[in-house]
């Protein structure tokens, strides 16, 4: 007789070494085209995020946003109104957890808009096989075809497997020198190990402007629902 018995498979520990700290603020509006002043405040209170590889500062929605996938409409003089709900979230190396929570009971000046910082809480990364950027950064000549194969190539690069992506809308953020032009993407069908690899690393450079980082996602076919609504 042969008997093999079913062997338990370990399951994938997310690991630390990269993490995001969401903070409590209190800050009523802020301009939506933020990504330079945010960045700013953030490095003149942090200096040492700009040396930090894999340290990113995530852009702040607010409800008007839905789920992330399009935001109010923009203009350099239109305003994100915030609930005591948003959080400011900076993604950083474990090493550096204790210098960015002394951000906590800290008021910064973004482009004159008060931003209180309250307490944080870690969140390790998700294992969920959808992960979406809201903006990768590109140039505005570049089409969506183009677009996804240099992001397969940079995916393969990173030793990702590239099953399923779906190109998003186009966002223009605005910085002294000359704008800055993204496309938001969705990456599905990712391994355990691929997605956290993914939101650890990123995609394309501009982590410091919010730009490149992934975040995890319900699916892809409501994403695919809401950007044909737009």
């Amino acid at each position: 007789m042969y008997w093999s018995e079913e062997t338990k498979t370990t399951e994938y520990a997310v690991p630390d070494d990269v993490v995001d700290l969401a903070f409590a603020i209190k800050c009523p509006m802020l301009p939506i085209d933020h990504a330079h002043v945010l960045s700013v405040g953030l490095q003149a209170a942090l200096p040492w995020l700009a040396g930090e590889e894999l340290a990113g500062i995530h852009l702040i929605h607010g409800a008007a946003s839905g789920n992330g996938w399009y935001r109010p409409e923009e203009g350099a003089d239109q305003l994100l109104q915030l609930s005591r709900r948003a959080r400011m979230r900076l993604r950083v190396p474990r090493h550096r957890l204790d210098d960015a929570r002394q951000l906590t009971g800290r008021t910064l000046d973004i482009d004159g808009y008060t931003l209180e910082v309250g307490k944080s809480e870690v969140h390790l990364f998700t294992t969920l096989p959808t992960l979406f950027s809201r903006y990768v950064m590109t140039r505005e000549e570049v089409g969506e075809e183009e677009f996804m194969q240099q992001a397969a190539n940079e995916l393969e690069a990173l030793g990702i497997a590239c099953r399923k992506m779906l190109c998003g809308i186009t966002h223009t953020l605005t910085f002294p020198d000359g704008p800055v032009f993204t496309r938001s993407l969705m990456v599905a069908d990712l391994e355990s190990q691929a997605s956290v690899r993914l939101q650890q690393v990123g995609l394309g450079t501009g982590r410091k402007i919010g730009c490149g980082l992934f975040v995890p996602h319900k699916g892809i076919k409501p994403v695919k629902e809401d950007d044909g609504q737009q």
